[in-house]
């Protein structure tokens, strides 16, 4: 492993082509995976932190564009908010798995080392960006912005301090796949509690300049 070394000063692309040369924790030295950045407007009130990138979110180098991407984009719309005003991330830039039988990757939790690895590189995309709202998506993003003792069932559905330093609310809420994980009998009612959660963050929206609701003005 190397030092994390994030460039002073950088901006979301520069950032993004330092990150692919991390070499911070064990998660880089996978076969077949890639670091998968942030994507989204640099100028917005509004980021969503998630775990890490999936399987689909590996091949495609994107985050959130499989399955769990796919569930969150029609819960943003039932809330009320729109996927291209936010910046999507995750708190963990490379995929965990193990191989099943076969050639199936089988998704692995982060561990605390690779949360630690990636810190540096969600404060600095919240450094650049500075949104006034900060939504976590389940206990990795929770674990990586409030520290170990952050608990989804515990805190969630409700705006929250960002970490020290920073201006901009937390509001927790499960990710996205506990929500595909659910139980089929309780899936609609764990979906919509996600919604409500979401609704939360949508009332947080910043009024412009002039007086409606809206992203902040450029």
């Amino acid at each position: 492993m190397q030092p994390v070394v994030v460039p002073p000063g950088a901006d979301l692309p520069a950032l993004s082509a330092a990150a692919a040369d991390c070499r911070g924790c064990d998660l880089a030295e996978l076969p077949g995976t890639r670091t998968v950045f942030g994507a989204g407007p640099a100028r917005t009130w509004l980021v969503v932190v998630g775990e890490q990138p999936g399987d689909v979110e590996d091949r495609r180098g994107q985050p959130f564009v499989g399955p769990a991407g796919k569930l969150l984009d029609r819960a943003l719309g039932e809330a009320g908010l729109d996927r291209a005003e936010l910046y999507a991330t995750n708190a963990v830039k490379h995929f965990g798995y193990r191989t099943g039988n076969g050639p199936r990757r089988i998704h692995q939790t982060p561990q605390a080392r690779h949360i630690t690895a990636c810190r540096p590189w969600l404060a600095a995309e919240l450094n650049v960006i500075r949104p006034s709202l900060v939504v976590v998506l389940g206990a990795t993003a929770g674990a990586s912005l409030l520290g170990p003792s952050f608990r989804v069932t515990r805190m969630r559905g409700r705006l929250l301090p960002g970490p020290p330093g920073s201006n901009a609310q937390l509001l927790a809420t499960l990710h996205p796949s506990a929500v595909l994980r659910a139980d089929p009998a309780s899936r609609d009612e764990v979906y919509g509690g996600f919604v409500a959660d979401l609704r939360i963050a949508a009332a947080a929206r910043p009024a412009p300049v002039g007086g409606e609701r809206g992203s902040p003005p450029a």
